[in-house]
């Protein structure tokens, strides 16, 4: 299963490359637009995209990117949870 996760690109850091910046929760992140900057990677700048292992794969709006964000947080609390609950039982037997 590959996981995408959204960032927003705050900066062109290499137009020859198509090399961007890219905010993902507040850390910045070098990604490459090679594969969504179809109008040039100047016009990427302020969209969100769905970013994998380095490489931003789709163009996304605002409130996708923010459903996705929040459903990656709920599986984060989720796993935090399990993971408490697997030491609680470790510790009674």
């Amino acid at each position: 299963m590959c996981l995408g996760i959204p960032g927003q690109i705050v900066e062109i850091t290499d137009a020859a490359r198509m090399m961007a910046r890219a905010d993902v929760s507040g850390v910045k992140r070098e990604v490459s637009l090679a594969c969504v900057a179809d109008g040039g990677p100047d016009a990427l700048v302020g969209r969100w995209v769905l970013i994998h292992v380095g490489f931003a794969m789709a163009v996304i709006d605002e409130a996708e990117a923010a459903a996705t964000l929040e459903a990656l947080q709920h599986l984060g609390e989720a796993q935090e949870t399990l993971a408490q609950m697997a030491e609680g039982e470790r510790a009674l037997s």
